[in-house]
C-alpha cells in the first residue's frame, strides 16, 4: 500500500507469496488442532491407520492367512495379542491387512464421488434453469433410497467384486456432495467479485475454477472427511453381508460376519474388528469436525 502523507517517502508494502500465505495458514491450522483434543486424538488415529495399511507386511506379525492348528481360539497372548480365529489364524494381522482394503476401497470411492459430484453440483448450479432442475431432481430420487438398499442393488446388478463396492460409494455419494457444492454456488455466484470476473468477459471455466472453486474448497474439505467416514461403514458393511470383498481377502465386515457363532466362546474375535471399525468412523469424523474448525473462518478474498 503506498504511502501519501506530504513529505514522506513513498513505500510499498512486500508483497505476501503463495509460499508465504501457505505456511502461514499450516501454523494456524496447527494452533487450532492443538487446542481441540479430541480433533487432535482423531487425526492421529487416523494417521496411525493409514501407516498401518500402508506398511501392513512389516507391522502385521504374520501372513492373514498363516493358521496355526495348535491354536484355534486361542485368547490373546504374547504370541497372538488380539488371539486367534476359529481357523487358527491371527487376528492382529488380519485386521492389520484387512485396513488395507477398507481403507483403499473407501478412499478410492470417495475421491471419485467427491470429484464427480463437484463438477456437478458446480455446473448445474451456475448454469441454473431446466438443466439444474432435471439434475437435482435426479439427485434427489438416489438420496431418497436408502443407502444399503442402494448398495444391495447395484451390487446386485453389477456383481460383487472390488469394482462394484468403488461403484456403490461413487453412486450414493455423488449426489449428497453435489447437493452440498450446489448450495455453496448459489450463495457464491451472486458475489462481487464474481460478478466483476463476469464484466471483465472471463470464460465460464475461469469463472468456476478460479473464483468459485476457491470459496467451495472449505466445505468440500469437511463433506470429503465426512463421506469417507461413511464410506468405511458402509464398505463394512457390504462386507458383513457377503456381497463386498471376498475371501481370502480379511475384510473387517467378513471377520465381523464370521465371528458372530463366536460372540461367548471366543470373543475377541468379534470384539477387536468391531472396535477397529469403530475406532477409525469415530476418528475420521473428529478430524472432520478438527478440519471444520480450522476452515471455519471460510475464504478470505483479497
Amino acid at each position: 500500500m503506498e504511502t501519501t502523507k506530504p513529505g514522506a517517502e513513498v513505500t510499498l508494502s512486500p508483497k505476501i507469496t503463495l509460499r508465504q500465505r501457505f505456511t502461514r495458514w499450516l501454523r494456524m491450522a496447527a494452533r487450532r488442532l492443538l487446542g481441540n483434543p479430541l480433533a487432535l486424538f482423531g487425526t492421529v488415529v487416523v494417521i496411525v491407520f493409514l501407516l498401518m495399511a500402508l506398511f501392513a507386511p512389516i507391522i502385521a506379525p504374520y501372513s492373514y492367512e498363516t493358521q496355526f492348528k495348535d491354536a484355534l481360539t486361542q485368547p490373546p497372548t504374547w504370541q497372538h495379542i488380539m488371539g486367534t480365529d476359529n481357523l487358527g489364524r491371527d487376528v492382529f494381522s488380519r485386521i492389520v491387512y484387512g485396513s488395507r482394503e477398507i481403507i483403499s476401497l473407501a478412499g478410492i470411492g470417495t475421491i471419485i464421488a467427491v470429484f464427480l459430484g463437484t463438477v456437478i453440483g458446480m455446473a448445474v448450479s451456475y448454469r441454473g434453469g431446466i438443466v439444474e432442475e432435471l439434475t437435482m431432481r435426479l439427485m434427489d430420487s438416489l438420496l431418497a433410497i436408502p443407502a444399503s438398499l442402494l448398495a444391495l442393488l447395484l451390487v446386485g446388478a453389477v456383481g460383487v467384486s472390488r469394482e462394484s463396492v468403488i461403484l456403490v460409494l461413487i453412486v450414493v455419494y455423488i449426489p449428497i456432495v453435489a447437493r452440498v457444492v450446489r448450495s455453496v454456488v448459489l450463495d457464491v455466484k451472486t458475489k462481487g467479485f464474481v460478478e466483476a470476473a463476469k464484466v471483465r468477459g472471463e470464460t465460464t471455466s475461469y469463472i468456476l475454477f478460479r473464483e468459485i472453486l476457491p470459496s467451495v474448497l472449505p466445505a468440500l474439505a469437511v463433506e470429503s472427511s465426512l463421506r469417507f467416514a461413511y464410506a468405511i461403514f458402509l464398505v463394512s458393511t457390504l462386507g458383513f453381508l457377503g456381497v463386498g470383498v471376498q475371501p481370502p481377502s480379511p475384510d473387517w465386515g467378513q471377520l465381523v460376519y464370521y465371528a458372530r457363532t463366536y460372540g461367548v466362546t471366543a470373543p475377541w474375535m468379534l470384539f477387536f474388528p468391531c472396535a477397529a471399525i469403530a475406532l477409525l468412523v469415530v476418528a475420521v469424523n473428529l478430524m472432520a469436525d478438527g478440519l471444520k474448525q480450522i476452515l471455519q473462518s471460510g475464504t478470505v478474498r483479497e
